[in-house]
């Protein structure tokens, strides 16, 4: 399991090599690569991460898109921290994202 405490205090942006599309209401990652065989595939999100999707800007914090999330879904605290870190982890693995 990962631990949300060691990413609280770090602001992450989108890559420039994923584009995200909104198609028939679900948000869908695509990677841009140089060529097809490069793509690992599309990604698509579900309601919470596609919100925290939106709330990757480079302005805010991990902990401040945690409490926006808190704010927004009903989920508890202790499972907000655990998905919102495995889910940067994700973007992070497929570098979708990256640490500023």
């Amino acid at each position: 399991m990962v631990d949300v405490s060691e990413f609280v205090n770090k602001r992450f942006v989108k890559s420039d090599s994923i584009v995200s599309r909104s198609i028939a209401g679900e948000v869908i990652l695509v990677p841009i690569r140089k060529t097809a065989a490069e793509v690992n595939g599309v990604y698509t999100l579900n309601e919470v991460a596609a919100r925290i999707w939106e709330l990757i800007d480079g302005e805010r914090t991990v902990e401040q898109i945690q409490s926006c999330i808190l704010e927004e879904f009903e989920v508890t605290p202790k499972d907000a921290e655990r998905d919102l870190a495995e889910f940067l982890m994700q973007l992070l693995k497929v570098e979708a994202v990256k640490e500023i």
